[in-house]
């Protein structure tokens, strides 16, 4: 990683993708048996695919001078997935060490290698919408040290747990990763009400994470929520807020039951989508990671990065 700038170095911002499944899915046609990108990395034609779907986003970053956090496509890529899925270890692990590569490859394209960075994404062990059954940090830890250490022997630089609904999951990662040498991001899936899934006050989340691990990650980030659920929570006078360096938030306004039950997809409304992130960087200068979530596409980081660019970059 010598000379790469990372997602938390303050004088750079960085772009990542949008909603990756919902836009292979229903944008680009493709079928991802339980929501799980990771399974087009088996064929030629689906690491075509994820190729064409990361090109769409990386241009945005040059046109604006951005960084660019490539996000590997293994949210559901650890073990309890894995056997729904039909896979064994050898599979998944071959799974998350072919995604980190297909990264790389694109980075070699970038427009600023310099200003790239290889996150392997982690997500729960269970649903991104709703807690079910929960782990103990040490669970947790033990749980996704094993998809941590598939993505570290890729070429992962930092770990990114993206939809994390309760603490000690994210605090299970958040060891894990720096078990194996490499910082991380975590980022909490927040409701309408901007509370964790489980009744959690974000600010609280972010603390209790904080103390639980020694402050060892790098950064935290807020996804799968429209701008407008969790902007009323934050607050520059808040001390935990300076740690909320990323957002990753849903095109849409509806709440994840809503979404759920949803026939369509709901793409909300690209220009307002980066006027909001445009309001959030002018309030909040240290957000400086910026993608989107469910609903979103090229057209919602492209419209956040050059709204967001006015506001300060």
């Amino acid at each position: 990683m010598s000379g790469v700038h990372m997602p938390w170095v303050e004088d750079v911002v960085f772009l990542t993708d949008g909603g990756i499944e919902t836009d292979l899915i229903f944008n680009k046609g493709a079928e991802l048996p339980l929501f799980a990108a990771f399974t087009l990395l088996e064929s030629s034609e689906g690491r075509e695919l994820l190729k064409r779907y990361y090109r769409e986003y990386t241009p945005i970053a040059a046109e604006v001078g951005a960084g660019f956090v490539f996000e590997s496509p293994t949210w559901r890529a650890n073990r309890d997935w894995a056997v729904k899925l039909g896979y064994d270890r050898d599979r998944l692990a071959l799974a998350n060490v072919t995604a980190m590569r297909l990264l790389q490859e694109l980075r070699s394209e970038f427009y600023d290698p310099t200003k790239s960075v290889l996150s392997g994404c982690v997500g729960p062990r269970g649903d991104g919408y709703q807690v079910g059954e929960t782990m103990s940090a040490s669970e947790a830890h033990a749980y996704h040290q094993e998809q941590v250490d598939m993505l570290a022997s890729g070429g992962a630089e930092m770990i990114s747990a993206i939809t994390m609904t309760y603490v000690n999951e994210a605090v299970g990662v958040a060891r894990a990763a720096r078990s194996a040498g490499l910082p991380v991001a975590l980022s909490f899936t927040v409701e309408t009400d901007g509370l964790l899934p489980d009744g959690t006050p974000l600010g609280k989340a972010v603390v209790e994470t904080d103390e639980a691990t020694s402050g060892c990650s790098s950064y935290f980030m807020i996804n799968c929520a429209h701008p407008t659920h969790f902007l009323p929570v934050l607050s520059p006078e808040f001390g935990w807020v300076e740690r909320i360096r990323g957002v990753r938030a849903n095109a849409s306004r509806l709440s994840h039951a809503e979404l759920d039950e949803a026939a369509e997809l709901d793409c909300g409304d690209p220009q307002e989508f980066g006027q909001l992130y445009q309001a959030l960087r002018k309030t909040f200068p240290n957000v400086t990671v910026l993608g989107g979530c469910c609903g979103t596409d090229a057209r919602h980081i492209r419209a956040a990065a050059h709204a967001a660019a006015s506001a300060r970059f």
